[in-house]
């Protein structure tokens, strides 16, 4: 008996040992995120070791991924693909963070999809990613608006759906939740909702989360342990959300926890590892493959943990 005591005891060490290895090989990993919805995913690792998160804006995700100076980056799949074809990056990709956070918005009462048919809707960032999505959600869906006009950001067609009670914008969170505390009239379309018709998919591959090349090299089991810890992250997401949106009011991700705590559900936050959202992202890449650099990602793109 007291051998078989022992040994449960020093199999329970030797368990929280290991434990504590893993959460330590994690760590030390270094992230760079966009100052955004997508950074979301993080916030509530980021809010334990802010040193070791760097935030930035949204269009410097090229220049994070040539300098290649931390661990991992989230930014859109599409940018982190193209660099890699074009032998700009060494970032592979190792899961999906965020699967789309756009919305179509009015202050028309119960603003439903027949009513863009013939209407002039106002979206963001031209030539890119969301726009195409947007689009092709719309033609899929039989929907054609008499004419699109394009804003810089979020921001802008969230300023212009608050000015003009007859405008229709695309919007993202978390400026639409912002938009609605400051004028509940304010209805919307989830552009997944209209994606998952024309495709059978949830969400369209918006965000990723790339690893270094050189830190799958030396710290593979550091990476592995990280993942986990990123894993767990995004689906507090769903499960804790008040204490994601105080991570994230911390960091300054959004500007305050009424806000983050109603837009963090609109953010289609969901870990997906690469090799598993393989399909989801070449169905995105479709959309528009000049975004991707003109061909669906190529299979070494894709990390899989051994």
């Amino acid at each position: 008996m007291k051998k078989l005591l022992t040994l449960i005891l020093t199999l329970a060490l030797a368990l929280s040992l290991c434990a504590a290895g893993t959460a330590e090989n994690a760590s030390g990993m270094t992230v760079t995120a966009p100052s955004g919805a997508p950074a979301i995913a993080l916030a509530v690792l980021a809010a334990e070791q802010p040193e070791n998160y760097t935030f930035v804006a949204a269009d410097t995700s090229a220049a994070a991924f040539a300098k290649a100076e931390t661990d991992f980056i989230i930014a859109p799949v599409n940018a982190g693909a193209k660099l890699y074809k074009a032998g700009k990056s060494t970032y592979k990709l190792a899961a999906m963070v965020s699967w789309g956070n756009l919305y179509i918005a009015s202050q028309k009462e119960n603003l439903k999809a027949e009513d863009l048919n013939g209407a002039e809707i106002t979206l963001f960032g031209e030539n890119t990613i969301n726009a195409a999505v947007v689009l092709y959600s719309l033609k899929e869906n039989g929907i054609e608006p008499a004419g699109v006009a394009y804003l810089a950001g979020a921001a802008d067609t969230q300023s212009l759906l608050l000015s003009d009670a007859n405008a229709i914008v695309v919007t993202a969170e978390p400026a639409l939740t912002a938009a609605k505390i400051k004028n509940a009239a304010i209805s919307s379309i989830p552009v997944n909702e209209l994606y998952q018709k024309a495709t059978g998919n949830e969400g369209y591959a918006q965000a990723g989360l790339f690893v270094r090349a050189e830190t799958l090299e030396k710290d593979p089991e550091g990476v592995a342990a990280y993942l986990k810890q990123a894993e767990a992250a995004c689906a507090r997401c769903a499960e804790d959300v008040d204490a994601v949106a105080e991570a994230a009011v911390k960091l300054e991700i959004l500007p305050n926890v009424k806000v983050a705590a109603a837009a963090i559900p609109n953010c289609a936050i969901r870990f997906v590892s690469a090799p598993e959202a393989k399909e989801q992202i070449e169905k995105t890449a479709e959309v528009d493959l000049s975004q991707f650099g003109g061909a669906v990602p190529a299979d070494d793109f894709y990390y899989e943990a051994k």
